[in-house]
């Protein structure tokens, strides 16, 4: 795989994370205080803040094994960092900080890059 096809296939995998968050709809939280200590109710007397993104977090794809021409070239571009499970991790940036917005973008960017036969696998967490 030569550098110009390396980037088409991250422009490709990047514009599918791209559409993948267009049509993504995170469902909002509404943040507040509990009636109780031991309560899961929302104390509506007190103030309320909606937050239309959802819940916050953090996405990346991993790609393995590391020292993959792909996951060399992520890194030597600045794109990928290594990571400490293995392989080489590229952080997904967009999406606010919505963690559903993000995961749209991850799954869709390694789901393209897996159709071209490079291992990659959406991971995420909440903040």
């Amino acid at each position: 795989m030569t550098y110009g096809e390396m980037k088409t296939l991250f422009d490709q995998a990047y514009s599918a994370g791209m559409q993948a968050i267009r049509k993504a709809t995170p469902k909002p939280i509404v943040v507040g205080h509990a009636k109780s200590i031991t309560s899961d109710e929302i104390d509506y007397s007190r103030p309320t803040y909606v937050v239309p993104g959802g819940l916050c977090g953090f996405a990346w794809v991993n790609i393995r094994p590391g020292n993959s021409k792909f996951a060399r070239w992520l890194v030597k571009e600045g794109l990928g960092r290594k990571s400490y499970s293995g392989g080489v991790d590229f952080p997904v940036r967009e999406g606010n900080q919505s963690v559903e917005l993000k995961e749209a973008f991850a799954y869709a960017f390694a789901e393209e890059l897996q159709s071209n036969g490079i291992k990659a696998y959406a991971q995420s967490r909440l903040d």
